[in-house]
């Protein structure tokens, strides 16, 4: 018997590990200091009300024999299906019902794409990038090649041309970064695809935060359908982190290498997924109704205030960075030259603020920090001040 010796390949995960021992460390010592946490990626405000009904109509429906149900489609269930479609229509993007399959999440079908796809395609993935994007790969035996992210581009990567991918990860609004893709850059990348006769997989869990005239897909550009899959979350759209629902689109017309894409997608998912509960489908078509869109945006909109908040105080101190608009994610360079981790030790000691280093997302995010808007606005506002309080007293 023979382990996977790809994952021998993995560089180890110390970025959040790492986070949380010296935050631990730190509170352990100074048990009367309150810690503020602005690093966490996880959302902080309940469900929608709206949802929660949804989901306790569903899980009564289980308990009576007339409207049991088992298991569920594995692509989902028609309304949720088609919940989906009306969605990506309010905002004048045609896809239809029957090319979306209803997930546990963005961060499962990213990873599990891969098994449709030979071992041998190079993929590309942006840097900064999501660790998923990368490690998935690297279990499977792919090469990496990646395409840089900087302040020169307002860390909105493009394709480079003396590299060819076969698969492209694109995420936008980006995590850990924050940008957004316009139209314009979104074409070249469509454009790149198809010249490559890649196929891009594009993470779109953030595009409920996008308030300016950006895509909130990518089949807003012509010509995506015959390169792209997309996938989005329930998790940051309508706080299911801990429900878990998503959806991947993956158009009829979708062609390589003699295949129908479509066709193996729904055969890896027949054979490996037996699909979302009944409750939480349920919730997921909740979402999309026209009270569960008001609700939710309530939530949404207290993010993205607390994302101004942030921004903000970027804007006063004169800090470079990117997101804050269009993202819950504030991608800052560190002030007075310092990196990831000194300036990560500096707040957490000077203004007892949690955030992330940057440098855990790549080469490019060292001397970058992350901050998040899905805290307490209370918590958020008094962290803001502290960290004004603090920044250039090194």
């Amino acid at each position: 018997m023979r382990v996977n010796k790809n994952f021998d390949n993995l560089v180890p995960n110390y970025l959040f590990a790492e986070v949380a021992k010296r935050t631990n460390d730190f509170i352990a010592k100074n048990p009367d200091k309150k810690v503020i946490k602005l690093g966490i990626g996880d959302v902080t405000l309940p469900l929608a009300p709206v949802v929660v009904e949804a989901m306790k109509k569903g899980a009564e429906e289980l308990g009576v024999k007339e409207t049991f149900k088992g298991y569920p489609e594995y692509e989902g269930y028609d309304f949720v299906r088609q919940a989906v479609s009306d969605y990506y229509k309010s905002f004048g993007v045609d896809v239809n019902a029957d090319e979306v399959f209803i997930s546990d999440g963005a961060k499962s079908d990213c990873g599990n794409i891969g098994d449709i796809f030979s071992a041998d395609n190079a993929v590309m993935v942006t840097d900064p990038v999501y660790p998923v994007y990368v490690d998935s790969n690297i279990m499977a035996g792919r090469k990496i090649v990646y395409a840089d992210s900087n302040e020169s581009n307002g860390f909105a990567a493009m394709p480079p041309e003396d590299v060819k991918a076969d698969i492209i990860y694109l995420c936008s609004p980006n995590n850990p970064t924050g940008s957004a893709y316009t139209y314009d850059q979104l074409v070249k990348w469509v454009e790149y695809a198809k010249k490559n006769d890649a196929v891009i997989l594009y993470d779109a869990a953030y595009e409920a935060f996008i308030s300016e005239n950006i895509p909130r897909s990518i089949y807003a550009v012509e010509g995506a359908k015959e390169c792209a899959i997309e996938m989005c979350s329930l998790s940051k759209t309508a706080g299911f982190t801990g429900t878990r629902c998503g959806y991947t689109i993956v158009p009829k017309t979708l062609e390589r290498d003699g295949h129908n894409i479509y066709s193996i997608w729904y055969r890896r998912q027949a054979t490996k997924f037996n699909g979302v509960s009944w409750p939480v489908q349920c919730a997921a078509a909740a979402v999309f109704s026209e009270e569960g869109q008001k609700q939710i945006k309530e939530n949404l909109e207290y993010y993205k205030e607390n994302a101004r908040i942030i921004s903000s105080a970027m804007d006063e101190l004169g800090i470079y960075y990117t997101g804050g608009k269009n993202s819950p994610y504030i991608w800052l360079k560190c002030p007075n030259g310092m990196g990831s981790w000194e300036f990560f030790d500096f707040l957490l000691e000077k203004a007892n603020v949690v955030g992330t280093p940057g440098e855990g997302f790549g080469k490019n995010g060292a001397g970058y920090f992350r901050l998040t808007s899905f805290g307490d606005r209370d918590n958020t506002i008094e962290a803001v001040e502290r960290i004004k309080k603090v920044i250039g007293k090194k």
